[in-house]
């Protein structure tokens, strides 16, 4: 947590305030000072009484927290962050320095001119803070420091006038200690400097306005200046919020991926290639995306990996990483970045209250794209930010594609990097754009038995299956002992419906190598859908994938 630091706040109690509290033109009870400072007293103490005051109570309450002024449109934050603070000693520093301050002011100055301070101070205090860092930050420093600069401008003004009696007791010393009390905050950790200049310098520049009431003689006061202030105060932090409220494309060449986001949003890479962004915050109003590509190794539909997700996930009633699965919708189809996909919708129920999850399983070739979203269920407003990131949400280019096209550019007379993008292609789906490459590396180079089985596989996924087979055939012809080109053949018979051909071949290819656990696993199933089902000419013929599927989860970079 970025907090107001109870260390820092208290520095500035070691200024005098010289005679102002004691003496000097006080007209009435400074009511306005002990009661913000009872107000403060009594908002910690119902916070107390609710449980630990830790993050997720002081956001609960009302904490700066970015995210969810900038996306969540809770502005009010900037003002509720005030009265909050983190324990005893925080409040207790903030609240002595306030009333040795806020008295003094409040006994000087007209009563709507000093609450005018006090929420210009306290507006300007939590936009410095949001302009600085989205982090939560809750305290009254920024309210000490604008009366503290309100004094010290006012006394050094008045300074000469007999009339005025607040006078520090060391005017000269004053900017110094100041100073290096903000030096101190600025050098310390968990202190919100930022919010403590926003303080200072309001209250400064109200000071340079304000006039004591001894001082402005009988006229009555106008409305203008507090309002003013106020106004100002306002403009601030709404262009505070307006530029901070942006958002930005984020794109991962590996993932061939481009989303739009809340530009507070950051994010990283685990080791296992997974692309984790988050509004920052640490639980409650945690709001995450993340993207992983899976081989599948064969194209589907990514269903296979949607209900691997929803039963190792979200299993229902059981507590996982994100909370406990209360239910779960899908799979359904939809579609994602103009390609089809498969989507998931939860509802979850964590130590920091109900979130929503929704994923997505979008198949490219081999590989199956999961992204995952999962936000705050009590702010509504997330909704549309997910529907957003999900409708602006494109498939690029990967790197390793843009790579393999340039390579074939330079080298338009090498087998190998025409072989090389056609292969690319072929994993990512485009089979029939991979067509012409690898039917050109064949012909550059007809012995290559690599370039004829990949020529195969893409004739077979663009529904040429005579071409395929014979492309097949003639991949074993230049390796008999070749797995792949068996494999090409086995795919061959599959696509054409004769399983116990199918059969035949892939047994020809378990005798070249026994020990290939993937050819194995795919002469059992084969197997069994012999064995429990008849051929009939009306029944549906698994698909080479169904048979031939061996993939696992891989790095984004296909």
């Amino acid at each position: 947590m970025t907090g107001l630091s109870p260390q820092q706040v208290g520095q500035p109690g070691l200024l005098s305030i010289g005679q102002a509290a004691g003496q000097g033109g006080a007209r009435s009870f400074p009511w306005v000072t002990l009661t913000l400072a009872g107000v403060l007293l009594g908002v910690h103490g119902a916070l107390v009484m609710r449980g630990p005051v830790d993050v997720d109570a002081l956001v609960r309450w009302g904490a700066k927290a970015g995210p969810l002024v900038l996306e969540a449109g809770q502005v009010w934050r900037l003002a509720t962050a005030n009265l909050l603070h983190r324990d005893a000693l925080h409040l207790a520093l903030n609240v002595v320095v306030l009333v040795a301050a806020g008295v003094a002011l409040e006994k000087v100055c007209r009563r709507r001119d000093y609450v005018a301070l006090l929420v210009a101070a306290g507006l300007t205090t939590m936009a410095s803070s949001l302009a600085w860092s989205g982090a939560v930050s809750v305290g009254a420093s920024g309210l000490v420091y604008g009366c503290m600069g309100a004094l010290l401008v006012l006394g050094r003004r008045h300074r000469s006038h007999a009339a005025f009696r607040v006078r520090w007791l060391s005017g000269e010393s004053a900017i110094p200690t100041v100073l290096v009390f903000l030096w101190m905050g600025w050098t310390s950790v968990g202190v919100d400097n930022a919010g403590h200049l926003g303080g200072l310098v309001t209250g400064l520049l109200a000071g340079a306005f304000l006039e004591p009431r001894e001082l402005e003689g009988m006229a009555r006061p106008g409305v203008a200046r507090p309002v003013v202030g106020v106004l100002v105060a306002v403009v601030v932090s709404t262009a505070v919020v307006a530029e901070r409220s942006g958002w930005r494309v984020e794109r991962d060449d590996g993932f061939g991926v481009a989303v739009v986001m809340p530009q507070g949003w950051s994010g990283e890479v685990d080791g296992q290639g997974r692309r984790t962004f988050s509004n920052g915050l640490p639980g409650l109003g945690r709001a995450t995306f993340s993207a992983e590509a899976i081989e599948a190794g064969e194209p589907g539909d990514g269903l296979a990996q949607a209900r691997h997700f929803q039963e190792e996930t979200l299993p229902l009633g059981v507590p996982g990483p994100e909370g406990r699965t209360l239910s779960v919708l899908g799979p359904q189809s939809t579609q994602v970045g103009g390609r089809l996909a498969l989507r998931l919708r939860a509802e979850l129920d964590g130590p920091a209250g109900g979130k929503r999850l929704i994923a997505f399983f979008v198949p490219r070739g081999e590989w199956v794209y999961r992204l995952v979203f999962i936000w705050p269920a009590q702010w509504p407003a997330y909704q549309d930010i997910v529907n957003r990131m999900v409708a602006e949400l494109r498939f690029d280019e990967p790197s390793v594609l843009r790579e393999a096209r340039g390579r074939a550019l330079l080298s338009p007379g090498a087998a190998g990097p025409q072989r090389e993008l056609g292969a690319v292609l072929r994993r990512l789906g485009a089979s029939r754009q991979a067509i012409v490459p690898l039917t050109e590396a064949v012909r550059l180079s007809p012995s290559h038995v690599g370039a004829r089985v990949e020529l195969a596989r893409a004739l077979l996924d663009a529904g040429r299956v005579d071409e395929g087979c014979h492309a097949a055939d003639e991949a074993e012809v230049y390796g008999p002992s070749d797995t792949g080109a068996l494999e090409a053949g086995v795919r061959c018979e599959l696509s054409r419906g004769a399983l116990p051909r199918a059969l035949e071949r892939l047994e020809r290819a378990r005798r070249v190598d026994p020990q290939d656990a993937r050819l194995r696993a795919a002469e059992a199933a084969l197997r069994a859908v012999l064995e429990t089902s008849a051929p009939h000419p009306s029944q549906e013929s698994p698909r080479p994938g169904g048979i031939l599927e061996g993939g696992s989860r891989l790095t984004p970079r296909p």
